[in-house]
């Protein structure tokens, strides 16, 4: 095998270790409790090899606090030839001094792989983390997750070990290590088997803001964060699937493959709101990712009227919202930005000097017909407009043997006759008020909808009370979409290197165009389930979906199996896909325990009491819980929690051991997880939708919420496919 670049442990640590896996058959010490099993192998490997890791560990952490001691010390006083370049430098160090921090909770290696060949001159074992940690000779005592050498310890299997002859799991309490768990994939005598530190791993409680998944990867979804950096993938995940990690750890990964080049152009994370970008702010940072922008669908799209002075105080019908977020309106807007460039009507004279130059109109017309006909950003034929002309008279200058050069065919841009002639034939566009007009103005809406909308259509579109200023315009989230589309073509939107978004089913054509803007010129990874699209507009197909991004060549990948919701609770939640989602295969869990479960009626006087009680019983239990009604409960509910002494937090607020009780309007819980769920009449937050099947998708997306239990109380009949 080729040697990767990294170092081998030293010879005295390969002598012990085998000494160590020689020892595991030992019996567990007397005295000590009985260990917990995997199939026939126990977890508790004996004393002498758990202390071998054990101290394998304590070097890792004595080598990490060394090279950050090391980057610390730094002096850079000599370096830089300026304060820029000190500046910059002193912040790189800065960045490198927290991405070596030991994270309490983040052990440095949670497992190792054994080759049967190894590398020639550094080994055939690897600690596999969330860093690379290397000693003072520079061998790596913990190698980095997404090295190439560390790739079999997610692909590997009996059927394809990859030249691995054992894969190491390891077990932490309280930060120590306690527990390992081994697999022979080329010993012919062991079957396969699940994981049962795996399985702990991924049901573990959940208490505080997402963690990430290093240790838990699965095949399938390797394969999907090491896909190459030029290639756009869409994620078709269900609920438990983890799409969002997925996502995550693929912006650490090609961070880490390809760093200058997304250093330079940026990485951006996009999600539905604010409470999610809090909820997985965590992620990127435990992986040593911490320079990556995140920012809600909103920030980024209504950032254009913002500016503009607009004031986003409308309210919009799902009907006009559906209306304007359809694609057609992308052409409207095109007509309406370029309507105003004319063809000239008299020719154009510019003075110099005692010379005067002529242009006449035809080739005046000529360079407007060129610029149009090039696909220019507004703005740029605007600018480029007055270039030609300079040219033109260049070139004239030139012919009667005058000496010229550029600095006349700058001057002659800033000529007066020159200005005139461009705001006459390509005048400016406020990208605001060109909007206003289209909504307010049915005769300029008329003239450029004209083949693409219908009157009926056009008369939905318009707002009922005329806005009479971008400032005292009464705008919605979707007015700011298409201000933003205009200001797209007055003007290049700036784009990213690579750009994630989440919950991406709930977007509109024209929300869609917005972001693939923001990674035009780079990839994307998207991330949705079109069963849990909760919008009038909502996603029924990723390759149109992918089309409105700009990127209709990306691969859609399915994942289906579960690692999040119990098999109970996905397979009664899956009753309602034939309705929701007809296409989607049924998600399963692979996970071996089944969850709480439970669905208890009751009569509408006792509905809050039971509501608390559940909500009681589930708090009994470790980890956090969520109580998820529709918006118009919420306030008996809350008024409920506080009679019996129960403290609860909002979507998006921290919860801790003492507050583990969060009060959650369905719509706000998209994306977020929680170890138990209560779910308050499941009949209301269907019929807070404005159509049956938005309400029933809602339902789904509340229903999968939950990790280790689901309990839901009714007093209202529910919907027939869960009766």
């Amino acid at each position: 095998m080729s040697a990767p670049e990294i170092a081998p442990p030293d010879d005295d640590d390969r002598a012990t270790a085998q000494q160590s896996d020689e020892g595991r058959s030992e019996p567990t010490p007397s005295g000590t409790a009985p260990p917990p099993v995997a199939g026939d192998r126990a977890l508790t490997p004996p004393t002498d090899a758990l202390s071998h890791e054990q101290k394998h560990l304590a070097r890792a952490r004595a080598a990490l606090r060394a090279m950050r001691q090391d980057t610390e010390s730094l002096n850079i006083s000599d370096v830089a030839t300026n304060w820029v370049n000190a500046a910059v430098l002193a912040r790189d160090i800065d960045a490198r001094v927290a991405s070596l921090a030991d994270l309490p909770g983040s052990p440095l290696f949670f497992g190792r792989i054994d080759f049967l060949h190894g590398y020639a001159d550094i080994g055939d074992r690897f600690y596999i983390g969330r860093r690379h940690v290397h000693d003072t000779d520079g061998d790596p005592l913990v190698v980095d997750w997404r090295a190439p050498v560390s790739r079999p310890f997610y692909s590997a299997s009996k059927t394809d070990p990859m030249d691995v002859s054992m894969r190491r799991r390891f077990g932490y309490t309280n930060g120590d290590l306690s527990a390992y768990e081994d697999e022979h994939l080329t010993d012919p005598s062991e079957s396969a088997h699940s994981s049962a530190l795996l399985q702990a791993e991924i049901e573990r409680p959940r208490v505080g803001p997402m963690r990430d998944i290093v240790a838990t990867i699965q095949p399938e979804q390797d394969t999907i964060v090491r896909t190459d950096v030029d290639d756009t993938v869409c994620v078709q995940g269900a609920p438990g699937t983890g799409k969002t990690a997925v996502g995550l750890h693929r912006v650490a990964y090609l961070l880490y493959a390809h760093r200058k080049r997304l250093a330079r152009t940026g990485t951006l994370v996009v999600g539905p709101n604010d409470s999610f970008l809090h909820y997985i702010a965590q992620v990127l940072p435990s992986l040593g990712e911490s320079e990556v922008r995140q920012a809600t669908v909103d920030e980024l799209t209504h950032h254009a009227l913002l500016t503009s002075g607009g004031k986003l105080k409308g309210t919009e019908s799902a009907a006009s919202a559906k209306l304007k977020g359809d694609a057609r309106m992308a052409e409207v807007l095109r007509r309406a930005v370029y309507s105003g460039v004319r063809k000239p009507e008299e020719p154009l004279v510019v003075s110099r000097g005692i010379r005067r130059w002529r242009i006449p109109v035809e080739e005046l017309s000529r360079f407007v017909d060129e610029l149009l006909e090039r696909g220019f950003h507004y703005n740029a034929g605007r600018e480029a407009l007055p270039l030609r002309v300079g040219h033109a008279i260049l070139t004239r200058v030139e012919k009667t043997g005058e000496t010229a050069d550029s600095t006349m065919e700058r001057t002659v841009t800033r000529n007066v006759a020159v200005k005139a002639f461009v705001n006459s034939c390509w005048p400016a566009v406020d990208p605001a008020k060109l909007v206003l007009r289209l909504l307010s103005e049915p005769a300029f809406l008329a003239e450029h909808a004209d083949g693409i909308f219908t009157a009926e259509e056009q008369k939905e579109i318009l707002w009922e009370t005329p806005g009479r200023g971008v400032r005292s315009a009464k705008w919605s989230g979707v007015d700011a979409v298409l201000v933003d589309e205009a200001t797209s073509l007055v003007a290049r939107s700036a784009s990213v290197g690579h750009l994630v978004l989440d919950e991406a089913q709930d977007l509109s054509a024209m929300e869609y165009r917005a972001l693939g803007r923001r990674c035009a010129t780079g990839t994307a990874t998207i991330l949705g389930d079109l069963a849990q699209g909760t919008t009038p507009w909502a996603t029924t197909s990723w390759e149109e979906a992918m089309r409105h991004l700009g990127k209709p060549g990306a691969v859609v990948e399915e994942l289906t199996d579960g690692f999040r919701v119990p098999r109970e609770v996905i397979a009664y939640a899956s009753r309602l896909l034939p309705q929701i989602a007809p296409t989607l295969k049924e998600a399963t869990s692979i996970r071996d325990a089944a969850g709480r479960f439970a669905v208890r009626e009751r009569s509408a006087d006792e509905l809050d009491a039971a509501v608390v009680e559940a909500c009681r019983e589930a708090l009994a239990h470790e980890g956090t819980v969520g109580l998820i009604a529709s918006d118009d409960r919420i306030p008996a509910l809350t008024t409920a929690l506080r009679a019996a002494g129960l403290t609860h937090l909002a979507p998006g607020e921290d919860t801790s051991p003492q507050t583990r009780l969060t009060l959650a309007p369905a719509p706000l819980t998209k994306g977020l997880e929680y170890d138990y769920v209560v779910l308050d009449e499941p009949a209301a937050v269907v019929a807070a939708e404005p159509d049956p099947s938005t309400g029933l998708r809602r339902l789904y997306v509340a229903l999968t919420r939950a990790v280790s239990g689901l309990t839901v109380v009714h007093s209202a009949p529910l919907p027939e496919a869960l009766r």
